[in-house]
């Protein structure tokens, strides 16, 4: 067990659990539970958005499973990688001031809330809901899995208890805190991820004997670790260019992130937001990446991909300063799960149970209802990740792909195509959410592209093809 290191992480997650305690009391004191609870009463600055963003989206899989993949298929991976630095960029740019406006105007928390005024459809509603939760279980698994890993290379425990351990934190912090305590938490946690990839990545150059002489070691090693298509030539430029549309542009349809769009406070937070989260996440991706292909060179033969950031961290730099670097996977990883948290909660809570079950609800039942839905949640996800994959980013893939082939079109179609109706949505999202499992099992990676590429196409023409052939009675909800 490495001590030294150990204290600077556990005074990280004291801090965490200060915020989180703190924000409470805005939750007490909010005016509406739900408001504040699931979308922090819609009062985010633009650093705090842009960092939020960025926490949320840089996960397990850019820190721990991402630099996993890269220090296995070496520079090809970081290529790859790189298709995410629009993301920010392209989420607030898309969705953007209307986003805003129509959520504001529908009273939507969530981002089931916005469909449902859009498309005044509650087959939609469910459908969305049943895909959210779906598709973020098997997210969280991935950052459970994350989560352990960090926590088992560094203490030496086994993965079940490093597992326990990490749970326990971020439900604790979660239901306490809401939206709000994630919020200021992710700036804290994107701060942290900056400051950490700039050191760790510096560490192994200088641990490495500087850029030149890595390189040439994975030369010797193996050539094929320094062009763009893999160690063994498996992954193709149309592989590589597919991930544009699902770690890039397609990332609109993800819940979690478009639910940011939703929470800021002004025109000048949504500026600010694109400039800084464009930059950050650009430093991160890269920083990250190449640092897993770096370490290939300096702390070779690790077998398990994902306990590569951790075991490099200890390699490479004084035990106290690994713990302060280490927090950086470990914020990237709390930041994704509090979100998906709420996201799923919100799903259950607000979008089923207030809707469909109780939709008198005094405010006191919902308290009570989240609360417990959200602890019921993390305990079933820890289940789950007791027995984790291999690598954790092909689970944390999966899930976006699933998401955004059931909501990219609904989402931005509803929101700049007046034709556009609710039987065009509702059988977008049947199609998208089928077609990608259907691919993901009889034929994954068709044509040599990501899978997600074809459910999208499929569910864009579907969309543009059912709202031209019918008629629906929801155009008073565009606008």
């Amino acid at each position: 067990m490495n001590s030294i290191a150990i204290i600077p992480l556990f005074v990280f997650l004291v801090i965490i659990f200060l915020v989180g305690i703190y924000s409470a009391k805005n939750i007490y004191k909010a005016d509406s539970f739900v408001q504040e609870y699931f979308l922090g009463s819609r009062q985010l600055g633009g650093f705090i958005l842009a960092m939020t963003m960025i926490a949320t989206y840089g996960s397990a899989s850019s820190f721990i499973g991402g630099p996993g993949a890269a220090y296995t298929y070496g520079l090809s991976w970081v290529l790859l990688a790189m298709s995410q630095v629009v993301t920010g960029y392209f989420v607030l740019l898309i969705l953007g001031k209307k986003f805003a406006i129509m959520s504001r105007k529908y009273k939507a928390v969530t981002l089931i809330d916005y469909l449902q005024g859009r498309y005044l459809n509650n087959y939609i509603t469910i459908l969305a809901a049943i895909s959210i939760i779906l598709f973020l279980f098997a997210a969280m698994i991935a950052q459970w899995v994350g989560g352990a890993r960090l926590i088992e290379s560094l203490t030496g425990l086994t993965y079940e208890s490093a597992l326990f351990i990490f749970a326990v934190s971020v439900l604790v912090y979660v239901i306490i805190g809401g939206f709000k305590a994630v919020a200021i938490t992710d700036s804290i946690q994107g701060v942290v991820m900056l400051i950490g990839t700039i050191i760790l990545l510096g560490a192994t150059i200088m641990a490495g004997g500087g850029m030149e002489k890595i390189m040439m070691d994975l030369q010797t090693e193996n050539p094929n670790l320094l062009s763009p298509h893999g160690p063994n030539g498996e992954l193709s430029s149309r592989y590589i260019s597919s991930f544009w549309i699902l770690v890039g542009v397609g990332v609109v349809g993800l819940p979690q992130v478009a639910v940011r769009a939703m929470s800021y406070k002004n025109s000048r937070s949504l500026h600010r937001a694109l400039i800084i989260g464009t930059i950050v996440v650009g430093a991160i991706m890269l920083g990250m990446h190449l640092t897993g292909v770096l370490a290939r060179a300096v702390v070779p033969g690790i077998e398990v991909a994902d306990k590569v950031m951790p075991l490099l961290a200890l390699e490479v730099l004084p035990p106290w300063l690994a713990g302060i670097v280490l927090a950086a996977p470990m914020a990237a990883i709390m930041s994704t799960v509090d979100s998906l948290l709420l996201i799923v909660s919100s799903a259950i809570v607000k979008d089923v149970y207030m809707n469909y079950i109780n939709k008198d609800a005094e405010e006191k039942q919902v308290k009570k209802i989240s609360f417990w839905v959200t602890s019921i949640t993390g305990v079933l996800v820890f289940l789950m990740a007791l027995s984790p994959p291999e690598l954790i980013i092909w689970l944390n893939l999966f899930s976006f792909g699933g998401l955004e082939a059931v909501f990219i079109w609904p989402i931005v179609l509803g929101l700049y195509w007046e034709k556009g109706n609710a039987n065009g949505a509702l059988a977008s999202m049947v199609t998208g959410l089928v077609s990608y499992i259907l691919f993901h099992m009889f034929l994954p990676n068709y044509l040599d592209m990501h899978t997600v590429v074809f459910p999208i196409i499929l569910s864009f023409v579907v969309y543009i093809v059912v709202s031209i052939f019918t008629k629906s009675n929801n155009q008073k909800g565009w606008g």
